[in-house]
């Protein structure tokens, strides 16, 4: 069987973590990783919380989320695609996990501060934490080079 190419085990990964895991021939590590998202999606309220961001309704958003299960969801959604994206084919950059790591930080601390009105603008659950990730991968690339520079 072809092993999965890295953009699209990651690609899927972003689709639902676990499906990368499945497509490089890992079932097992897969299911259990669609199952953890389908927990904490579903002890979050993340998908109501989602359609409500999408919809415009923060107000919304911020009455149904559950905090305590959705600060699992960066973690776990970050180390998925890692994950799908390592055991793919292709040669493993050094330090490749960085950016990973620093995505799901910084994802992490966009959720604890979407309660917050940043610049007269709030929000939210969905989009702060989103809008997060830029800066953690792009900090995370920037460790890497320079650690890798050493």
């Amino acid at each position: 069987m072809k092993k999965t190419v890295k953009l699209e085990a990651i690609l899927w990964s972003i689709a639902l973590p676990g499906f990368g895991q499945i497509l490089n021939g890992h079932l097992l590590k897969g299911i259990l990783f669609i199952i953890l998202e389908i927990i904490i999606n579903v002890r979050s309220l993340f998908n109501q919380v989602i359609m409500y961001s999408f919809l415009g309704d923060i107000t919304g958003a911020y009455g149904t989320v559950n905090y305590q299960w959705l600060m699992f969801y960066p973690c776990v959604y970050m180390y998925a695609m890692y994950d799908a994206y390592k055991f793919a084919e292709g040669e493993n950059p050094r330090l490749s996990f960085v950016p990973f790591v620093f995505g799901a930080y910084f994802v992490t601390v966009g959720l604890m501060y979407s309660p917050k009105i940043i610049f007269g603008i709030s929000f939210g659950p969905v989009w702060l934490p989103m809008l997060c990730l830029i800066p953690g991968l792009g900090i995370g690339f920037i460790i890497r080079y320079i650690l890798i520079k050493e």
